[in-house]
């Protein structure tokens, strides 16, 4: 899958949708083969390839592996010990410098279950719609740049859930809610959320959304299985005014909905 990924770089011309041709496509953070619940974001952050100032990270604050790490000057020269190497900094990301200001928060969502990213016990990893990296935000990119990612590169998605033993897929944030709807089979139940609603000094509050799927098919993949998707609008990293009580609240939910 990591060659085939690689491949679609030059393939598809991917440099125009902002893709960093210079690092590896992130298929999970976490080992999925432990994995029973998944959460699910837009693509990896550039934060885990760069600094703060856009310069590579290296030595110990390198978290995946990229061409200078490989020790080779285009993905052309790959080979399986470098593939092995991907998928490595993929399943031990939460014990080598994980992201922990972004991830500790959706780690809260799962304590009530005892599912967790970390240890020896880990059950729980993080997946994105599209494994590239991209220079510009997700939301910065342009709508074709965004199609034509997941066009390209939402079917990975679809092999990994399949070939593993995930049952529960947690979206975080609108964004992740459409553009999964928009590859895939699943149908939402949409509820307001009243303890969800962020307030806001003038005017009326920011609604809140829980949805509640069934996922069988991403693009033209069969998952051969039936997962359940539980989603929420508010992204809890992002969004502005997301209080420690719409927190606990979309908390408890998830709890309740995993333990049924």
């Amino acid at each position: 899958m990591i060659s085939e990924l690689i491949s679609r770089i030059d393939k598809y011309n991917l440099k125009e949708t902002s893709v960093i041709p210079w690092a590896a496509p992130i298929v999970s953070f976490g080992d999925i083969s432990c994995a029973k619940v998944a959460t699910l974001g837009l693509n990896p952050s550039n934060l885990e390839y760069v600094d703060s100032k856009g310069i590579e990270l290296t030595g110990v604050n390198r978290r995946f592996h990229t061409l200078t790490s490989l020790n080779i000057e285009n993905w052309h020269e790959i080979n399986d010990e470098h593939i092995d190497l991907i998928l490595c900094s993929c399943n031990d990301y939460f014990n080598h410098n994980p992201y922990d200001a972004w991830f500790n928060v959706l780690e809260k969502l799962f304590l009530e279950n005892g599912h967790t990213y970390y240890g020896m016990f880990s059950d729980l990893v993080h997946l994105d719609l599209v494994p590239f990296v991209t220079e510009k935000k997700w939301a910065k990119l342009s709508h074709v740049q965004r199609s034509k990612l997941l066009e390209v590169s939402g079917d990975v998605l679809g092999y990994i859930l399949r070939g593993n033993d995930i049952r529960f897929l947690v979206l975080n944030g609108q964004s992740v809610i459409n553009h999964l709807e928009y590859i895939s089979d699943v149908r939402f139940d949409k509820e307001v959320m009243p303890d969800w609603e962020l307030p806001r000094k003038k005017g009326n509050g920011i609604a809140g959304y829980s949805y509640i799927g069934k996922l069988n098919r991403i693009l033209s993949v069969d998952l051969e299985k039936e997962i359940i998707v539980l989603g929420f609008n508010h992204n809890l990293q992002s969004s502005f005014g997301v209080t420690k009580g719409v927190k606990k609240s979309i908390e408890l939910w998830v709890s309740k909905e995993i333990g049924r």
